[in-house]
């Protein structure tokens, strides 16, 4: 059986472009989310708990206010380190953790989608949710299997709000 992991990051507050995104990745039927940083605020914590689905998060170095939440919801100090199914995770706000010591390494941060696989390690930054850089809405669906990964990458142009999706395996 194959898991569905949704990884975003970068949201900035954009509440109405998290839901939005949310909302997609309910339709799509994640089984896990990932958010690596700058949430920036609470009441998107609360977005994420309500997805109802396992989460955890990271600190981004736009969070530090958010420390005293972090009983309440699953938000961790960088790196993170964690485990879904039979997979190993390292999660980062900041790319300074790069280091090939987990199956899947995932950053934030940059702004950039950016993806590659070392034959052991597979690399992920999903890109932004809050389209701060550019005029898209990012996010990211990973799904393992026993034999490859299989990144969708996803975005939503603005104004036109239009879904579009790019695919990328790796053979593990």
């Amino acid at each position: 059986m194959n898991t569905k992991i949704a990884i975003i990051s970068d949201s900035h507050g954009k509440r109405e472009y998290l839901k939005l995104v949310l909302d997609q990745l309910k339709k799509q039927g994640i089984q896990y989310l990932l958010h690596a940083g700058d949430i920036c605020k609470g009441d998107d914590l609360e977005l994420l708990h309500n997805m109802q689905v396992p989460y955890t998060c990271v600190f981004g170095n736009n969070d530090g206010h958010l420390i005293s939440l972090s009983d309440h919801y699953n938000i961790k100090q960088e790196p993170s380190y964690f485990k879904i199914e039979d997979t190993t995770f390292k999660m980062m706000h900041l790319p300074f953790y790069m280091s090939p010591d987990s199956d899947v390494v995932v950053s934030g941060h940059t702004h950039i989608f950016e993806h590659s696989f070392n034959g052991k390690t597979l690399y992920i930054n999903p890109g932004e949710i809050c389209a701060r850089e550019k005029p898209r809405i990012e996010f990211v669906i990973l799904e393992i299997s026993q034999r490859n990964y299989k990144i969708e990458y996803n975005y939503f142009d603005i104004p036109a709000m239009l879904l579009h999706k790019e695919e990328f395996i790796y053979e593990r």
